[in-house]
């Protein structure tokens, strides 16, 4: 992406910087010459965000006015302006389908994709008055393939996917460019956090699901090092400056090897074939 004509650092907003993708992300853009605010939902992160030297913006996506302050505070500080827009910040609700009530589906799709796309939506007048813009969402190998006990998050990514794909065609020729990052198994406190919904959620004990939950939640109280698949939150930012600064940005970006694989036996399998790959690549974590 070129620099701004006035010769002013080019500015990103980036979404769930407290930790993990959001936080390297974060880091890194600054390290590139990015003006580069970073969003958390807490005091203390904000705090911490601003001692490294980031500019903190407080962002909560469940309300609307802390979207609107948002990108009131940050189209202020840079004049009108927005190169680009990462959006990052999600969480996963572990659950069998059957046991999500609709309170909790939405409180995932709240966060996962109408605050995504309320902030996006937010953004694209200033993008368009300038004429060029980057919006990259932060996706999932979940927003390609359901495997079991994943079903909000699965949800949530299937649709951000769709409206990602649709916004796309909406805005070509807008100088406005959109790309989706689908990665796997990332390090992160992504796990932590799931453990804490899954515990606030679901109903173990009277569900026809009891005896799986049981294995389901000693994975996650588990230690979260990872398996042999998993990569680091630079795998996912070498993808995201890509996705930023290059003249020809994709469409989409795969990160990890569980990524690549999967991306490939949904276009090569059946629908029951790959159900069977993806049963048996679950059958002895059940890891939500």
């Amino acid at each position: 992406m070129p620099a701004s004509p006035d010769a002013s650092p080019r500015s990103v907003l980036v979404t769930g910087c407290s930790s993990g993708i959001g936080h390297a992300a974060a880091h890194a853009l600054a390290g590139r010459g990015w003006r580069v605010f970073a969003t958390a939902r807490r005091e203390t992160d904000l705090a911490r965000l601003r001692n490294a030297g980031l500019e903190a913006v407080a962002l909560e996506l469940d309300d609307s006015a802390s979207i609107d302050a948002c990108v009131a505070q940050v189209l202020e500080a840079t004049g009108g302006r927005l190169d680009a827009l990462f959006n990052n910040a999600a969480y996963g609700q572990p659950g069998a389908v059957e046991d999500l009530g609709r309170e909790v589906l939405r409180a995932q799709l709240e966060t996962n994709l109408l605050g995504t796309h309320e902030l996006t939506c937010r953004v694209l007048p200033a993008m368009r008055r300038q004429g060029h813009g980057r919006i990259v969402q932060n996706s999932s190998v979940l927003g390609l393939a359901a495997l079991p006990y994943r079903g909000a998050y699965v949800c949530s990514k299937f649709a951000l996917e769709g409206l990602t794909d649709t916004l796309r065609l909406e805005l070509s020729g807008s100088g406005i460019h959109v790309s989706l990052i689908e990665p796997g198994p990332i390090t992160s406190r992504f796990r932590e956090n799931a453990y804490r919904a899954f515990k606030a959620h679901i109903d173990t004990a009277h569900s026809a699901h009891a005896d799986t939950y049981r294995a389901v939640e000693a994975r996650l109280a588990g230690d979260d090092g990872g398996g042999r698949f998993t990569l680091g939150a630079e795998a996912v930012v070498d993808k995201l400056v890509h996705a930023l600064e290059s003249s020809r940005p994709r469409a989409r970006y795969y990160v990890t090897l569980p990524t690549h694989l999967i991306g490939t036996l949904r276009r090569l399998l059946g629908t029951r074939a790959l159900d069977r790959v993806l049963l048996r690549s679950t059958r002895d974590e059940r890891q939500p």
